[in-house]
């Protein structure tokens, strides 16, 4: 990953603690007696939250790439994602976890790119026993979410911090397969600074991990150009595209009450109040992968 050192230059920065490097070896091990994936990615960012050392190592398996949180994204955009990863080959399937927004689909999913299995086992007048189903994603994605919806009980941790299942665990359901929640994993390094910021905004890896005004940076200036209005309805009309960040967090900050002894914005809970409108869904429907 990458940031803005003090001398203005980029730096890379490792996020890829020693439980995600188990969990390679641990999705390699799993893989062979797998009749399927699931890889959650943000419906947000398709693109910055997908794994690509993961893709290379599922091997042919069935896989089902599940869009979590589309409720947070841009509808449109996320649509050409999916089409996107469709043209790929992946079956696709667009799902809010929290709230059970096209859980049902799942099912139906799975048995569509089963079909051909199913008939070979029925044909052999064998019963049809639960699927072995392995469920990937990077940290903080909703895949301890899904997996509770999915087996209604609270049986993966979730957490609103990035690390929180740090090994695998097998779930039963009635749905029809069995889950394998593995940890979330990230790649060794994370590319461009694009990706970087991207996961540090909707939460991926932890809040320290990055400087939060170089964050918030990035987020503002990207809203400013691809969602002034949701900016402006939620803070100030105030805010155009070409306003000056220091005067944005001015504006953001007098706006919520954030000043300080002498009148002056505290600007660390001025980045903190934005990361969490952004999360919560105050800003509205923000895809931040644009495609």
């Amino acid at each position: 990953m990458v940031f803005l050192d003090k001398n203005n230059k980029f730096k890379q920065i490792n996020w890829y603690p020693g439980h995600m490097f188990k969990s390679f070896k641990e999705i390699d091990k799993n893989l062979k007696i797998m009749d399927l994936i699931f890889v959650l990615i943000d419906a947000r960012i398709p693109s910055s939250s997908m794994n690509p050392q993961i893709l290379k190592s599922l091997k042919h398996k069935p896989t089902i790439i599940i869009f979590n949180k589309m409720d947070l994204a841009n509808q449109i955009n996320l649509n050409r994602w999916i089409k996107h990863y469709e043209d790929e080959g992946f079956a696709c399937l667009a799902i809010d976890a929290r709230n059970g927004r096209n859980i049902n689909n799942i099912k139906t999913k799975v048995n569509e790119l089963l079909k051909d299995k199913i008939e070979r086992t029925l044909a052999k007048g064998l019963k049809i026993k639960n699927f072995k189903a392995m469920v990937l994603g990077i940290p903080n994605v909703g895949k301890s979410t899904l997996i509770n919806t999915l087996a209604n009980r609270k049986s993966a941790k979730v957490g609103d911090r990035p690390g929180v299942t740090k090994t695998a665990q097998w779930i039963k359901t009635n749905e029809g397969f069995d889950l394998l929640d593995m940890p979330g994993v990230l790649w060794p390094k994370l590319g461009d600074k694009k990706t970087g910021y991207n996961l540090a905004i909707t939460g991926a890896i932890k809040d320290d991990i990055l400087p939060l005004d170089d964050v918030v940076h990035h987020l503002i200036t990207f809203m400013q150009k691809y969602y002034l209005k949701n900016l402006q309805e939620r803070y100030s009309i105030y805010i155009e595209e070409n306003t000056d960040f220091v005067e944005v967090l001015d504006i953001i900050g007098k706006a919520r009450g954030t000043l300080i002894k002498g009148g002056e914005i505290d600007y660390e809970r001025v980045y903190t109040i934005i990361l969490n409108d952004l999360r919560s869904n105050q800003l509205g429907e923000v895809s931040l992968d644009i495609i």
